[in-house]
């Protein structure tokens, strides 16, 4: 509930939702991780701009449309739409290379949702506060540990106590997924939405014991509360508990441009021309 204008736009965040599972359909893109919470957004993603160049015309064409689909609601105008841009090999191009661009994914995520947020309100204007802000993630074990960071979210704000209970994030739709199909829980892990890898190197069991694990270690206002037993997913992740925690926690501010190891750092920093990245002592602590 808004407590300016005493309305609920809880209703808004299904919107990202089944956006966010759209765009990732047609962009090379795959999702891992999503908290929608009520003034803001996280991702956790894979992108691949090379992926495009094995897409058919048709494959591109076809995503394109599906994106911007034309104004008239018909099979006929999309069909009309779709071979127009097959028609013209110079906007096809444009088209392919965009599908493969970081920055069109959020723009096509976050503008239908404005534009539908000030219809509903009657205004005009911004909506998202400003643009996007991203980190390069270098390991599996930093995917890892970025993914727990934004599915822990609701519960880390004090805006749900149980992963079960956590809505409009990707561990509740994965705890979902496993309710209709208990076998996937012990299948390796796949991305939320999207798809350009096979899996990863945990189940999906694995990752709802670390992130439960992680949950009631990383306690709000009790910083280096470390509960005993740490499942043997953590120690073959980051091989010391404690470390594992820190690495998570550090999403909120110890890692800046990218969170890796320090060697990943200080090759990103030499790409850059920089001497320093912020996180860089950080990960040599953590090594």
């Amino acid at each position: 509930m808004d407590e300016y204008s005493g309305r609920n736009y809880e209703h808004r965040k299904a919107w990202v939702e089944t956006r966010i599972r759209l765009v990732a359909e047609c962009f090379a893109v795959e999702i891992h991780a999503y908290a929608i919470m009520s003034n803001h957004l996280h991702l956790v993603l894979g992108i691949d701009p090379a992926a495009v160049s094995g897409w058919g015309d048709e494959a591109v064409a076809a995503r394109w449309v599906r994106l911007f689909p034309p104004r008239e609601d018909s099979k006929a105008a999309m069909e009309h739409k779709r071979m127009r841009l097959l028609a013209d090999p110079l906007r096809l191009d444009l088209v392919r290379r965009r599908l493969g661009s970081l920055s069109w994914f959020m723009r096509c995520l976050v503008e239908p949702i404005a534009r539908r947020a000030n219809r509903e309100d009657g205004c005009k204007g911004r909506f998202w506060e400003g643009r996007f802000k991203c980190q390069a993630l270098c390991d599996q074990r930093s995917l890892l540990a970025a993914m727990a960071y934004v599915d822990l979210n609701p519960i880390r704000a004090g805006t749900a106590d149980r992963l079960d209970t956590s809505t409009h994030t990707s561990v509740a739709e994965r705890i979902r997924t496993v309710r209709v199909d208990p076998e996937s829980l012990t299948r390796p892990m796949r991305p939320i939405a999207g798809g350009l890898r096979p899996g990863f190197d945990l189940s999906t069991a694995d990752y709802l014991q670390l992130l439960d694990w992680t949950g009631r270690a990383c306690v709000p206002g009790k910083r280096g509360r470390i509960p005993e037993g740490a499942p043997a997913i953590v120690t073959a992740i980051d091989h010391d508990a404690r470390r594992w925690t820190t690495r998570v926690a550090a999403f909120g501010g110890g890692w800046a441009r990218a969170a890796g190891s320090a060697q990943d750092l200080f090759a990103l920093a030499e790409r850059l021309g920089q001497q320093w990245l912020k996180g860089i002592r950080l990960a040599i602590r953590l090594s």
